[in-house]
């Protein structure tokens, strides 16, 4: 998903996404420690989301600050 989509959706839906990512990340974290990880790439990807998702979520609280 690109940051313009993400701009496009409520905090809320934000946040909601922003669970999903953190959830994924686990499962994935999990996989790699019992060695049943298919995709290492994977794990950057869902982290770099995350940190788009949390991005977006500041400027739009500080945008609602301001």
């Amino acid at each position: 998903m690109s940051a313009q989509d993400l701009r496009d959706k409520t905090p809320d839906q934000l946040r909601e996404e922003l669970v999903t990512l953190k959830k994924e990340q686990f499962n994935l974290r999990f996989q790699q420690a019992t060695g049943q990880l298919e995709n290492p790439a994977r794990m950057r990807a869902a982290r770099r989301q995350a940190a788009r998702v949390k991005t977006i979520l500041n400027e739009k609280a500080k945008a609602a600050a301001e």
